[in-house]
């Protein structure tokens, strides 16, 4: 399947833009909506459900403006963004339950010089993968329970070091990965390509050597230039695949949601999640996967492979709210924080992505580069 003309004519910079507006006036236009239902007389529309509503549109608005604001201020902005993001998700885990005495040199060493770390090793790049993608599932894991038996409590030990260590693990490590992304080398779009062709044709930029001897018809500034022009058109496709992954974690929530409402009849796990049913969770997936085929012009994927990472992240994202619901039943806590109105707190909002995040990055990284 192909692009019209003019769409694979842009840039991977357009396209991403355009996908950033295409996001920004929907969001718009939900906002009008739910301002004109809260308008109507009480008997028509449930309040409890508009009001709701509204609540998420504004939060929605806020993430996404956030975020957006991130990717024009550059990498190093999203990186800092994501790290901070990460701090507080796992600030909410670990109050989640009380911590002893013995635990706190630990926790110092997680949240000041663990979390600022691994987001460090992602910020320098591919040469680094080897480094950040083991820190804490090796390292950090050997380090904080050995760090917890020093301080001399062993009451409940097993059960203190198990929580830090997942949670470093799903609100760091995890979430990492979605930065992470913008480090990867994609395979450019054929329409990406032609137009980078066109560009360095009017640039001046041709094949044959120029006078003082350089390749490709370029000047000594042009040929200095070059790698920057590259890293930039590379930065705004991974800004642009980013964006996607987000918002297709985001379209799959409330796609399971809205199937579940409408069709549902098994409920999962009823333990767990009353909401979460199995007519939500395939009509999710399958609409999720049609959803990442229709904006897969902003990623490297074909229209197959974007359907089947679309699902994947569906899929995903469902393994992550499940297991974050069941660890907040099984400490008899309804949400993780009160951040954000409309949203719970902000580990409720970012379950999904944890566990989509490194599934999705491996498999772009393993195909897509």
């Amino acid at each position: 399947m192909s692009f019209s003309p003019p769409l694979a004519a842009l840039s991977i910079a357009a396209k991403t833009n355009i996908l950033f507006g295409v996001v920004l006036g929907v969001l718009a236009a939900c906002y009008v909506v739910s301002r004109l239902l809260r308008k109507q007389p009480e008997g028509t529309v449930n309040p409890a459900i508009v009001r709701t509503f509204h609540h998420r549109i504004g939060a929605w608005w806020l993430m996404y403006a956030i975020l957006i604001a991130s990717f024009q201020l550059g990498f190093y902005a999203t990186l800092f963004l994501f790290g901070g993001i990460s701090f507080w998700a796992l600030r909410e885990f670990i109050t989640m339950t009380p911590t002893r005495r013995g635990d706190h040199r630990a926790l110092f060493w997680v949240f000041f010089i663990i979390t600022p770390g691994q987001y460090i090793l992602v910020g320098l790049g591919q040469s680094f993968y080897h480094f950040f993608s083991i820190a804490i599932p090796v390292y950090a894991s050997l380090l904080i329970p050995a760090r917890i038996a020093v301080s001399g409590d062993p009451k409940r030990f097993l059960e203190r070091s198990a929580k830090i260590q997942f949670g470093l693990l799903i609100c760091v490590y995890a979430l990492s990965y979605a930065p992470a992304l913008l480090t990867l080398p994609l395979k450019q779009p054929a329409g990406a390509t032609r137009a980078a062709t066109v560009q360095s044709s009017v640039d001046g930029t041709t094949d044959a050597k120029s006078p003082d001897g350089n390749e490709n018809g370029a000047t000594s500034s042009q040929t200095a230039a070059a790698p920057a022009a590259k890293r930039a058109i590379a930065a705004s496709g991974n800004h642009g695949l980013l964006f996607y992954f987000i918002l297709m974690v985001q379209l799959s929530e409330v796609l399971q949601f809205a199937w579940g409402k409408l069709l549902g009849q098994n409920v999962i796990a009823p333990s767990i999640n009353g909401s979460r049913t199995w007519e939500g969770f395939i009509g999710g997936v399958v609409s999720t996967a049609l959803l990442g085929i229709l904006f897969s012009w902003v990623t490297p994927f074909g229209v197959w492979e974007a359907a089947c990472m679309s699902a994947v992240i569906a899929v995903m994202g469902f393994a992550g709210g499940m297991t974050m619901s069941a660890i907040k039943r099984d400490r008899g806590v309804t949400d993780y924080g009160t951040l954000v109105e409309g949203h719970a707190g902000v580990l409720d909002r970012l379950d999904s992505i944890c566990f989509a995040a490194p599934v999705f990055y491996h498999l772009t990284r393993q195909f897509f580069t």
